[in-house]
């Protein structure tokens, strides 16, 4: 009843309650991507104190990768049939609890638990495949600037947690750097509990953009879903060529993000004599790139060829990973490096969710994201642990980035192959 008189108090002011959702979905992003960076500077702490190497470590969290990403189509399930709410509660608690029990840990084994299983189930209970889901049901235009706004916020949540966290670290220990994150997740929890709602008609209203007089849609009970329903959507666009090409696509987005810059970035400043708060630093600068790289690509993606857009994102982004070796670590240098790889870190999310909405249809929309992105943290995974691996073997990250900016421009010239289709809001 809060959220339908509210609803109504913002309707007299000329407000759409669907903006209220796209903040509590900022929010939530923000904090669980705070949870995911948080790790990458927390390698060599780790690693001092307990005698794991980094191989061990980032083993560790390419579980957590995995499980983020193969959450994502059964997340969509959960959200059909328990709605936002109940969801994205239960995936903070889950979130805020590992970051929390961390502090206690002593085996191995918990750090598998803590910040493999329940921060990767945790993440990939909201993850991209909520901003697809809320976009999809709260807008009928604009929905390409939403995506790009909710997926900019995992680089602002990076741009205030992870230079906080590098500098407690240092002056206070690890183990006080998880802190803010678990406090941050606990306040989102009870913002999102207060205000979040399954769809508009749930607050009197139809999506923002609807038609005029286009009449509200009458509560209807839960879509009647099944955990199988995830395979039967997938057993359907399997042979859709487009499909595996956005898959694949997103696979090699992962690799060259998330499990790779993320995860190791600070290890690799290390490795250069770069201490972990400039390092932090560095990344914070790639998030405020991102934030305006990734809010632009949403506005761009409602406007133009989706595929020119993936086309020069991939591509920039692999020039800057064979940058980055040669950039000798220092401010100018690695300041480059921030700008390109920092523009279109996520920015190929918004034009990825708007080519997935056109091809198999808004109903299908965020279960088939849902696949797309777990092969985004499939590649992830294979990055942490490959780049943990390689560093292990050859005390060096150089062949890792080297790979994943290959792969960067082999994605730019598959999105290509994809056969051009009408634009729809």
């Amino acid at each position: 009843m809060f959220a339908l008189r509210f609803s109504h108090w913002l309707q007299r002011r000329g407000w759409h309650y669907s903006w209220v959702i796209v903040t509590v979905t900022f929010l939530t992003a923000l904090t669980s991507s705070a949870a995911l960076g948080l790790p990458g500077a927390l390698l060599q702490p780790l690693s001092r104190e307990f005698g794991w190497d980094v191989e061990q470590i980032s083993s560790a969290l390419a579980i957590r990768f995995v499980l983020f990403g193969l959450m994502g189509p059964f997340a969509a399930i959960l959200m059909e049939r328990f709605g936002l709410r109940a969801v994205v509660v239960t995936a903070l608690s889950l979130v805020a609890g590992g970051m929390a029990l961390a502090i206690v840990m002593t085996q191995f084994w918990h750090l598998i638990l803590f910040w493999g299983i329940m921060l990767g189930i945790g993440s990939g209970m909201t993850a991209l495949v909520l901003s697809a889901v809320v976009s999809n049901r709260w807008f009928d235009s604009h929905r390409g600037l939403v995506v790009g706004v909710l997926t900019a916020s995992s680089a602002t949540g990076q741009l205030i947690f992870l230079p906080v966290g590098a500098w407690l670290i240092e002056h206070f220990g690890w183990r006080l750097a998880v802190l803010p994150v678990f406090v941050a997740c606990a306040l989102v929890a009870l913002l999102v509990w207060a205000f979040m709602r399954n769809r508009p008609n749930e607050v009197g209203l139809a999506p923002y953009g609807a038609a005029p007089g286009t009449p509200v849609a009458p509560l209807a009970p839960p879509m009647h879903v099944t955990f199988a329903t995830p395979f039967h959507v997938l057993a359907s666009v399997a042979g859709n060529r487009v499909f595996w090409i956005l898959f694949g696509t997103f696979f090699i987005c992962g690799l060259s993000t998330n499990g790779l810059i993320q995860t190791h970035f600070i290890s690799l400043c290390g490795d250069a004599g770069m201490g972990a708060v400039p390092a932090a630093s560095v990344l914070a600068m790639m998030g405020a790139f991102d934030l305006v790289g990734t809010i632009g690509s949403g506005w761009l993606s409602d406007r133009y060829d989706n595929r020119k857009l993936l086309l020069i994102y991939y591509g920039l982004r692999g020039l800057s990973l064979f940058w980055l070796p040669y950039s000798e670590f220092t401010f100018y240098g690695l300041s480059l490096f921030a700008m390109f790889y920092g523009l279109d870190w996520i920015a190929t999310v918004p034009p990825t969710v708007r080519l997935v909405a056109t091809t198999f249809g808004k109903e299908r929309a965020g279960m088939v994201f849902g696949w797309v992105f777990a092969g985004h943290q499939l590649g992830a995974a294979v990055a942490a642990w490959g780049a943990g691996r390689v560093r292990t073997l050859l005390l060096t990250y150089n062949p890792a980035l080297f790979t994943a900016g290959a792969a960067c421009l082999v994605a730019a010239a598959l999105v290509m192959t994809i056969r051009r289709r009408p634009r729809q809001d």
